[in-house]
């Protein structure tokens, strides 16, 4: 576990991204990736060229996948089209991460408030958060589409920690991704870095910024000194 300079006051409300995070959904977002491909003749990619790109979802998937970004004329209906087919097959091999359901768990024993901040958009993050019962404590979840901004700007997290009632100080947050730990300074939260997750970033983990870096969920009882 490494931790910077950064020091963290009492902690009110525990925040996690999603997808990279609480849940490993990868296997679905490259399974409608190489859908995709299937339809168009293409072969299916391995796994391990996919995975890097499921914490950008249809944006990183279609870009691995099929070589198209967002400044394309192609982009939109690709993207629809992605987004059906991810929806009708989301629950499919996507599991919760180990060490993900003793976290909650213990969380909740303490009497710990935590909710989820991610960019899915509620249409795909309600059914999937309501698909997996270890995740049915949350107290917030701040979808893609809750606020105007997405990560990594702090709107999503500052709205989390309206809705739970704390002030953004006491909160941590954390994530898979460097926009996470971007998202988290700049809404004045704790940064907690989760090396377990897809971590899609030109730049390594350690320079992120982050309190800390956590290589299994479990890990951050002890920084919440709840062992």
């Amino acid at each position: 576990m490494r931790h910077n300079k950064h020091t963290q006051p009492h902690v009110a409300a525990v925040l996690f991204d999603l997808d990279g995070t609480l849940l490993d959904s990868a296997p679905d977002l490259a399974g409608t990736a190489n859908d995709m491909r299937l339809a168009r003749g293409l072969a299916q990619l391995p796994y391990v060229l996919l995975r890097p790109h499921a914490g950008s979802g249809a944006r990183g998937m279609l870009g691995a996948a099929l070589d198209v970004v967002p400044a394309q004329a192609a982009y939109a209906s690709h993207r629809d089209e992605f987004h059906d087919r991810y929806e009708a097959r989301m629950l499919q091999l996507t599991t919760a991460f180990d060490g993900v359901a003793a976290l909650i768990l213990a969380l909740q024993q303490h009497g710990m408030c935590w909710g989820i901040v991610t960019n899915k958009a509620l249409r795909f993050a309600v059914p999937l958060v309501q698909a997996f019962p270890v995740l049915a404590g949350h107290q917030v979840l701040v979808g893609g589409d809750s606020t105007p901004q997405t990560k990594p700007h702090p709107a999503p997290l500052l709205e989390a920690a309206r809705r739970v009632g704390c002030a953004a100080a006491s909160c941590l947050y954390i994530g898979d991704d460097h926009r996470d730990m971007l998202a988290a300074r700049a809404a004045g939260m704790g940064a907690i870095a989760a090396a377990w997750g897809y971590t899609g970033s030109a730049a390594p983990i350690e320079d992120w910024g982050a309190d800390h870096v956590l290589q299994e969920p479990l890990q951050l009882l002890q920084t919440l000194n709840l062992t």
